[in-house]
């Protein structure tokens, strides 16, 4: 069975506003595409109307809805098939997500199937004071850049800021191995009386596009965290960027 157009579209009622964005015709449509088979618009083993459908339901050139849908097939959302049609094949969330914990011992865990890639490590740089403000700043800081993958894609990108005092007592193979909590929970003699996560949302500019091979202006989500020792000390500060077509926040609330 095939998926109809929405009711509407293919007017000049319906017609997309590619203006309010400044990226190009075809990675908007692409985000609009990928939106249905997410949403269930479009279910998997479902065939998507052809490109001269989308081209009219949408109002662009037949080329611009080829481009689009070059970017679903590359994500294997879709798959072409001479003669037979478009398929829909899978899910953006079956194919990977990380969850952002929202609790202390959630933290601590690193999802399945993760690498660590460090792209910077042990630069002495301050990292810029958290919101709200918890604790005093430590007279200095090591700073480690982190990118995180997950079935042959980068999902995080983290840039961590760990007290230069507690430094020297961390193996540096963590690093590449357990979250900032871990690595923090884990250190002999340390003790965390507080800790806070932040979590808003924004879209990827192209630095950050281009390291979590994201099209430009993709929707992201940012996460900074921080925690205080016994005595006030803030000793880490964390700052994420998760790509936000992975990206699952669960609440428990009763």
């Amino acid at each position: 069975m095939k998926a109809a157009p929405l009711p509407g579209t293919g007017s000049a009622a319906g017609a997309i506003d590619f203006s309010r964005s400044a990226a190009s015709r075809y990675v908007q449509l692409a985000s609009l595409f990928r939106r249905r088979v997410e949403s269930g618009q479009w279910q998997v083993g479902q065939q998507i109307p052809t490109v001269d459908e989308l081209a009219a339901e949408c109002q662009v050139a037949r080329a611009t809805v080829r481009q689009a849908l070059d970017l679903l097939e590359e994500e294997k959302l879709i798959a072409r098939y001479r003669a037979k049609g478009t398929f829909v094949i899978g899910k953006p969330q079956e194919q990977f997500w990380c969850e952002v914990a929202s609790d202390w011992s959630g933290q601590l865990i690193a999802p399945d199937g993760v690498t660590i890639e460090i792209l910077t490590q042990r630069e002495r740089l301050s990292p810029a004071p958290p919101d709200p403000m918890v604790g005093s700043m430590a007279p200095f800081y090591q700073h480690w850049r982190r990118r995180h993958w997950r079935n042959g894609k980068p999902y995080y990108l983290g840039d961590v800021y760990i007290d230069e005092r507690l430094c020297e007592r961390i193996a540096p193979e963590s690093f590449e191995t357990k979250t900032s909590m871990r690595i923090l929970r884990e250190l002999p003699g340390l003790e965390i009386a507080e800790a806070h996560q932040t979590l808003t949302l924004g879209s990827a500019d192209p630095d950050l596009a281009a390291l979590l091979q994201l099209p430009l202006n993709a929707p992201v989500a940012h996460v900074a965290r921080s925690a205080v020792d016994r005595d006030g000390c803030l000793v880490f500060v964390g700052q994420g960027i998760y790509r936000g077509d992975v990206v699952r926040l669960d609440i428990k609330l009763k």
